[in-house]
């Protein structure tokens, strides 16, 4: 398999979103203020327009400010609601019901968003909308994709990262679908006040730092280690631990690379992770310094999937207690499930 589509199938294996099916076309979505219920959609900030976007397949010129989102990616419908506008649009993803996802309820228009695909996009859904804008910043689209959305509207695809295989991080994300929304200047203030709910978590707690910790998903029984060029993995270094410098997918010969300071194993429980010998007897796991994230239907993985402004600083507030008791040295204090 091409390395995208390896990169997007484990994307899509934790990004999650997925949204209650919503039948055809609703006017609400799309409008500034979630409580709306019907009327014309409202168009995005004042930022000035035209505007061109960057991205890794071009650069795209947006002339007016959007008023009909589309998100096609992994992501993007949480970037777009945490800067005040709803999509008319988004795509399913396979595992988590984000319909009643905690940190965007306030956000969410009653019915949900219609859909427009999943594992394949719906072109003629996504056409039918009647979108001014289709946004995949966190998609892994590819170019014939991109050129059959840019035929709809004007489409941006994934954000630059910082190397070709990395997704972007939370932050460029955002910052490129602010230009694109018209919302700059709002995008930047939601990454400082992102920023700093990392920033007091990293404070306090000090023991984080210089600990080595292992983000290990796993899928059908093989095992792959997520770096910082993985959303999911770089949200635990943002918190102030050291990342494996092993990344990617592991061989049964490979399994003790794993056994860091800390492990975070996402899609297993410790019963059927530890099913497998030599991961039974790694120390990180016998001196209780691991933990699971068992199932990627629920709220915490649903949020680390997302990696959105709205749904960190939730996952901040439940993973740190947990986290705080797997590195503390104290094999009396075995971290909870999350």
């Amino acid at each position: 398999m091409h390395r995208r589509s390896v990169l997007a199938a484990l994307a899509a294996s934790g990004a999650v979103v997925t949204l209650a099916a919503c039948g055809g076309e609703d006017d609400s979505a799309g409008a500034r203020s979630p409580a709306s219920s019907a009327g014309t959609p409202t168009a995005a900030g004042g930022g000035a327009f035209p505007v061109t976007v960057e991205h890794r397949l071009g650069s795209t010129r947006i002339t007016g400010a959007p008023a009909r989102v589309v998100t096609v990616g992994y992501n993007e419908q949480d970037f777009v609601l945490a800067l005040g506008l709803t999509p008319v649009g988004t795509r399913k993803t396979l595992s988590y019901d984000s319909a009643r996802r905690p940190w965007a309820q306030d956000l969410l228009p009653e019915g949900g968003i219609p859909e427009v695909g999943q594992a394949e996009l719906n072109l003629e859904a996504i056409a039918a909308l009647r979108p001014d804008l289709i946004i995949g910043a966190y998609s892994y689209m590819e170019q014939g994709t991109y050129d059959q959305l840019s035929a709809i509207a004007p489409t941006i695809a994934d954000a630059p990262g910082r190397t070709e295989g990395a997704a972007a991080t939370w932050q460029e994300e955002l910052r490129v679908i602010g230009e694109a929304l018209g919302e700059a200047e709002g995008a930047r203030a939601l990454t400082e006040q992102v920023e700093a709910e990392f920033q007091d978590a990293v404070e306090a707690n000090p023991g984080f730092s210089g600990k080595t910790i292992s983000v290990a998903l796993i899928i059908s029984g093989q095992y792959y280690l997520l770096g910082a060029g993985d959303p999911r993995g770089k949200f635990f270094q943002d918190l102030g631990f050291e990342g494996n410098p092993t990344e990617g997918e592991l061989s049964a010969e490979q399994i003790s690379l794993m056994d860091t300071d800390v492990l975070v194993v996402l899609g297993a429980g410790a019963e059927e992770f530890t099913a497998n010998g030599a991961a039974a007897a790694l120390s990180v796991v016998t001196e209780g310094r691991t933990v699971y994230v068992p199932a990627f239907e629920d709220d915490f993985a649903g949020a680390l999937g997302f990696s959105s402004p709205l749904s960190l600083p939730y996952a901040v507030e439940r993973a740190v207690p947990v986290l705080a008791a797997a590195a503390d040295g104290d094999v009396s204090t075995v971290p909870a499930t999350l």
